[in-house]
């Protein structure tokens, strides 16, 4: 039974793995309205809720930190202060109860936990959430990056819109909600280049559409428009990397507009979808614990460190 601990940004999150997810809990810092992540207030919060959610993710799986063989952290990448808490959490359940300790890259982990819960074996992936944005797949002992966005993220795009907007955060639900009522597609920039992808000038763009038109045809105009690109280079991928399986993982995933127009593109290439369950596509301690399973090198815990900017394409994947 593996322990996870998922401390990035917003999420502190517990998750405990064997065969299949036995926990998987979280709690989420929300910030203010009209703000974004401030990195102390995250960690404040992940302080806050850490002792409780540990408890809740024990009582979920029935069971004791006795039962726990190892113990996992997300090292990176991510935000500092919220990364430092979640190491020193780890480091100390670990050093209590003499359990050893695996740093975990947290853009590994949501590839992971997308293969280990669709049963997808080697597929092409498009990463998608608050922090990052990128095209992968598995080829010569790394998960190699194929094309990502040049500036700010998919999710980044969602959430500062919705502040913009004056609207609640994270800004996903609740765009991808209205969104569904829009029934005006509005011109917005499509910006593709190569295999990379680009949000900053849509995000200004839309900014300077706020109040021009209808909320919901703004929101129903960016998904439309986002997607398209982001499919558009995953598509390309697949064809070049020959991969006949498509998975899309981070917050964003959640997303069911997202979900139908990569249904859409396997279907016309004769490709497999694996749709990824909600409550594994944000950040969570089970993806955490996933990779803790599947990985065997272990660090001395007065020497666990983290690395804020640790890329998806500098992990040695050792268990493929």
């Amino acid at each position: 039974m593996i322990l996870g601990i998922e401390s990035t940004a917003h999420t502190f999150g517990v998750g405990l793995v064997d065969d299949r997810i036995l926990a998987n809990v979280k709690d989420v810092y929300v910030p203010p309205l009209g703000w974004g992540i401030a990195p102390d207030k995250a960690a404040e919060h992940h302080r806050d809720v850490a002792e409780g959610v540990l408890s809740q993710a024990l009582k979920q799986a029935g069971a004791s930190l006795s039962d726990v063989t190892k113990i996992a952290y997300s090292a990176g990448p991510g935000l500092s202060p919220p990364l430092i808490f979640g190491r020193d959490f780890a480091v100390k359940l670990a050093k209590k109860y003499n359990k050893p300790l695996v740093p975990v890259n947290h853009c590994v982990a949501h590839i992971e936990v997308a293969r280990f819960s669709t049963g997808a074996k080697d597929p092409v992936m498009l990463y998608t959430s608050g922090g990052n944005t990128q095209v992968i797949t598995f080829e010569s002992g790394r998960y190699r990056v194929f094309g990502e966005t040049q500036d700010i993220s998919i999710g980044n795009l969602v959430d500062v819109f919705a502040r913009e907007a004056g609207l609640s955060t994270p800004g996903g639900p609740v765009i991808e909600k209205l969104a569904s009522k829009g029934k005006n597609y509005i011109k917005l920039p499509y910006v593709v280049k190569g295999m990379d992808v680009s949000f900053s000038g849509i995000l200004t763009n839309l900014k300077q559409k706020l109040g021009k038109y209808p909320i919901e045809d703004l929101a129903y105009s960016l998904q439309e428009t986002c997607f398209a690109m982001l499919i558009e280079v995953s598509e390309r991928a697949m064809a070049h990397c020959k991969k006949d399986e498509f998975v899309v993982t981070g917050g964003v995933a959640a997303n069911k507009r997202l979900q139908q127009m990569a249904g859409i593109m396997c279907k016309e290439r004769g490709a497999k979808f694996y749709p990824l369950d909600t409550s594994l596509a944000g950040d969570n301690g089970a993806m955490i614990a996933v990779v803790g399973k599947l990985d065997n090198r272990t660090v001395d815990p007065d020497h666990a460190d983290i690395i804020p900017k640790w890329r998806t394409d500098q992990v040695e994947v050792v268990w493929r």
